[in-house]
């Protein structure tokens, strides 16, 4: 019951990350309001514990993110995994792509945290978690321009939420994982012209030869949420199995 009487938001709550974390806060003993915009798939998330309330949201709808935060009245954790990955280098990636990238991986999190931070400074506590990724200003990836692009740009933005309120009893940190096995990440493996040989090579890139599970970045999250990690802010904390060594 590490997360015993906090009210957490989670983002991307229907699939891989989003869904390990929520379903991780809630057996931990959090209130979770669990988004997505997938409603199908939140219904399922809702089946594994009836205990998280559910709510379709478009984390990039700025209409629809002020409506929803208007009903938020106490919000101790938000821990958000909105996240979008192209394919491809900077040539592979016109503007719409590029201004696609940026609404999912970055303005959702400006959304999201500009509308539920007022909410934590006048609780003056908050724990914002935001899920960047280690391809990013750490370490390039191949094909991934626009998507470490987006990343870096989230790392930094975790810094100066975390700069700008440290003295307001809010902290903001970053969690960055190397390939994590999701429903997502099957998807783009599935895609690949040898969806074997995708695999193999996703998986010999890993220094500890596997990939993560979404349960393993959810042990993370708990950390980062909780009371725990109380003198924790601005960290970028890698969960990579070594691919960045």
């Amino acid at each position: 019951m590490r997360l015993d009487k906090k009210n957490i938001i989670v983002t991307a709550a229907a699939q891989g990350i989003g869904k390990a974390t929520a379903l991780r806060f809630a057996n931990e003993g959090a209130t979770v309001l669990a988004t997505d915009i997938n409603e199908d798939r939140l219904k399922d998330l809702k089946k594994e514990n009836d205990n998280i309330q559910i709510i379709k949201l478009d984390a990039t709808n700025k209409n629809e993110v002020e409506a929803f935060c208007s009903t938020v009245d106490k919000i101790d954790v938000l821990f958000h995994a909105v996240g979008f990955v192209h394919h491809g280098t900077i040539l592979d990636c016109d503007e719409n792509e590029f201004s696609r990238s940026i609404n999912v991986n970055v303005f959702s999190a400006y959304l999201m945290t500009h509308n539920l931070l007022p909410k934590m400074l006048k609780e003056k506590k908050g724990s914002i978690v935001i899920v960047s990724s280690a391809a990013s200003n750490v370490k390039g990836a191949p094909n991934r321009f626009i998507y470490g692009t987006t990343k870096a740009a989230l790392n930094g933005f975790v810094k100066a939420i975390a700069i700008d309120h440290v003295k307001d009893g809010i902290r903001c940190n970053a969690i960055l994982p190397g390939t994590v096995e999701t429903p997502s990440w099957e998807g783009r493996v599935n895609m690949a012209e040898d969806p074997i040989q995708a695999r193999s090579d996703f998986i010999a890139r890993q220094a500890m030869g596997r990939l993560a599970q979404p349960e393993e970045i959810a042990s993370l999250a708990t950390y980062l949420a909780s009371d725990e990690s109380d003198f924790v802010t601005g960290t970028l904390n890698l969960i990579d199995g070594g691919w960045t060594l």
